[in-house]
């Protein structure tokens, strides 16, 4: 396993138990998937690169176009709530209401 992709695996997964363990604020879970993702797009983005393939595809871009969009909704959610429940706190959120 080379360095990169230790780096790789490493930021993806800090990511994801900083994601399963401090879920006290929605803007703490938006920027854990954001580094998900970025680390992700970083990953896609070098596979051509790693392997020599004369080709680059299209894939790092389209995950960065979601992943724009994904922040996107993100924010737009974290405004709503901040707006209807006075705070962006996780456990102030009802799932079972609609």
């Amino acid at each position: 396993m080379t360095l990169l992709h230790l780096s790789f695996y490493s930021a993806f997964t800090l990511s994801s138990l900083g994601l399963a363990f401090h879920r006290t604020h929605l803007i703490s879970a938006l920027l854990c998937l954001e580094s998900m993702m970025l680390s992700m797009y970083i990953a896609l983005s070098m596979w051509p690169i790693q392997t020599q393939t004369p080709s680059h595809t299209l894939i790092p871009i389209l995950m960065l176009a979601f992943s724009a969009c994904e922040a996107g909704v993100g924010l737009a959610m974290l405004v709503a709530s901040t707006r209807t429940h006075g705070s962006d706190h996780l456990h102030n959120f009802n799932l079972l209401q609609c």
